[in-house]
Order: C-alpha cells, then sequence, then structure tokens
C-alpha cells in the first residue's frame, strides 16, 4: 500500500479573495483637547483582499477605538468626503482596495496636507471652499431663452469642458498641490477645475470676469506643472491639462 499523502489541490481565485489576512495599519491621531502634536499609533486588522482602507477604519472605529475620527459618507466615490493620505498618496479610502496596496508592511493613513488640522483624519475644508465660491462656479447666462426651451449647446460645445464636470470638490487635486501646501492663498487646483467648467460652457456669459479672477499671483500662474493633481484626482480628470487650459484663455482674454 502507498503512503504517498495527495497534496491539497490549490487555491482557485475565489478561495484566495476570501482568505482573511492580518493588516497593520499606522494611522496619524490628533487631538486637539489633549495632543500638542500628531503622533502615529499603530492598528492591526483582520481583513479580507476585497476590502477597502474605509473598512478598516470602520472595523477600528467600531470594534478597536472608537475615538478615531474621520469623515464619509456615501462610501461610493461619489461624495469625497473620505480623502486622506495612503501611503503618502491622496486617495479615496472607498476606493483603495487592500488588494493594492502592499501588506507586507504597515500601511501608513493620515489628513490630507494643507489645509488646518482638526482631528485626526479630518481637516477644515473651509479655506478650501471659500477659493471655490470665488471663482464664481455657477452659470451666469444673460440672454433669456424663448419660452418653453432649453438653452442649446452642441455635442461639440459639450465636450470642450466635459472632463472639469467631473470634480466631486474631494481636495485630493488641491491637497497634493506642493504650491498649496507652502501658500494657502493659492486658488489650487480644484477651484481653477471648476472655474474651467463654466469658463469653457458656451452657455456662460461671465468667462472675462473667471479669467480676471484667475490672472493673479494667487491665480494659474501659481501651477508649477508638477502633475501631481492630476495624480491625485479619483475621478481621473486631468487637472493639469485643464489648468493650461485656462491659462491660454488668459493670455488670449477669451475662452
Amino acid at each position: 500500500m502507498s503512503n504517498a499523502i495527495a497534496e491539497a489541490p490549490a487555491a482557485t481565485t475565489e478561495e484566495a479573495a476570501i482568505q482573511s489576512f492580518i493588516v497593520t495599519f499606522n494611522i496619524r491621531r490628533f487631538d486637539p483637547e489633549v495632543d500638542s502634536e500628531p503622533h502615529w499609533v499603530d492598528y492591526d486588522v483582520e481583513l479580507f483582499s476585497t476590502d477597502r482602507v474605509l473598512d478598516a477604519l470602520h472595523k477600528i472605529k467600531w470594534e478597536v477605538d472608537g475615538s478615531l475620527t474621520f469623515r464619509r459618507s456615501c462610501a461610493h466615490g461619489i461624495c469625497g468626503s473620505d480623502a486622506m493620505r495612503i501611503n503618502g498618496r491622496n486617495r479615496l479610502a472607498c476606493k483603495t482596495l487592500i488588494k493594492d496596496l502592499d501588506i507586507s508592511k504597515p500601511i501608513y493613513v493620515e489628513a490630507i496636507k494643507g489645509l488646518p488640522l482638526e482631528k485626526d483624519l479630518v481637516v477644515d475644508m473651509e479655506p478650501f471652499f471659500a477659493s471655490y465660491r470665488e471663482v464664481q462656479p455657477f452659470l451666469v447666462a444673460n440672454s433669456v431663452p424663448e419660452k418653453g426651451k432649453e438653452r442649446v449647446q452642441s455635442i461639440a460645445d459639450r465636450e470642450i469642458f466635459d472632463d472639469t464636470t467631473k470634480c466631486i470638490l474631494c481636495a485630493a487635486c488641491t491637497s497634493s498641490c506642493p504650491v498649496f501646501w507652502t501658500d494657502g492663498q493659492y486658488f489650487g487646483p480644484a477651484a481653477i477645475v471648476n472655474a474651467h467648467r463654466f469658463i469653457f460652457d458656451s452657455r456662460d456669459d461671465n468667462a472675462a470676469v473667471r479669467l480676471d479672477i484667475l490672472n493673479d499671483k494667487e491665480g494659474v500662474w501659481r501651477c508649477r506643472t508638477t502633475f501631481n493633481c492630476s495624480e491625485a484626482c479619483p475621478r481621473g480628470i486631468e487637472v493639469t491639462k485643464a489648468i493650461a487650459e485656462v491659462k491660454q484663455a488668459v493670455l488670449r482674454g477669451r475662452p
């Protein structure tokens, strides 16, 4: 009789996907009521490869340390509220899968840079939204369409600014910009992207005003074309390209 032991069949892709792992998260914590400076805290979390960083943060908050503070809402990459730095890169926690990270090392999570830190992973977004409001991110149409009619726009005209309509105001692009980190007065990529969306809208009559606002020492000319913003955008917007197009429009004096 053979004493050979049959080898167990290799795990299928589906079986491998449902295996759990212990993943170490190193989170930069800060409580203004207790801490004078932020500090790093380690957490070991059991996760599946298909889990997201947001799932890990939920598990830590609900099962380990209820004091952990972070923003999240839709959890589907639409609201943009859970932007944070994950392993040194700006990402949405709800769109960052564990399987796409190197879990042989700790995963570092901290708040986005360049905005005042309030607590743990939460920053004060007001300076970001102040710049957004300043570029007048709304349609200004002086002409009145014929009664019962819409303002007509061709497919070609819409395509000119279609990319910049995708912005979800997560601040991932702006808070990845080295200029923004050192110059709190700079409008930042997100504000310029949202100005672009209306500057190039054929139905809008306020492009000249927005171009004048951005033709400022803290406007488009502060951009150093590092492409950090384009790389950080979770919606894939070509942010640097949009800024370049606004620069050209400023030089022309028109869209």
